[in-house]
């Protein structure tokens, strides 16, 4: 992309340093200058930071990655195999109740 097709707009914070929540993870890419451009113009559009805007879009992503994955197609005959086993679900184990009381990675 052609770095004068982005307009150049400074940075702006939305929220003032106190009331954002303090960060103890660090996520370090790797970007050609004009996508970073782009990101940044993106960002600047709507009021936020480089780093604000990037960890807001990969947080929805990845959220809508995970909860894509609940949906999935059968044929018949296995769509009926699955309604069976839903309708006589084994004895929860040991193993089942401690991953229904664990937090989703995305709760996290």
């Amino acid at each position: 992309m052609d770095q004068a097709a982005i307009p150049q707009r400074p940075r702006t914070r939305t929220r003032s340093p106190s009331t954002r929540p303090r960060s103890d993870a660090n996520i370090h890419i790797r970007a050609t200058a004009p996508v970073k451009q782009l990101i940044e113009s993106a960002a600047a559009s709507v009021g936020k930071t480089l780093s604000e805007f990037v960890l807001d879009s990969a947080r929805q992503h990845a959220t809508d990655v995970l909860l894509d994955q609940r949906l999935f197609v059968l044929d018949p005959e296995k769509y009926e195999a699955f309604v069976a086993a839903l309708d006589n679900p084994p004895a929860a184990g040991p193993k089942l109740k401690a991953l229904m009381k664990r937090k989703p990675l995305w709760q996290k």
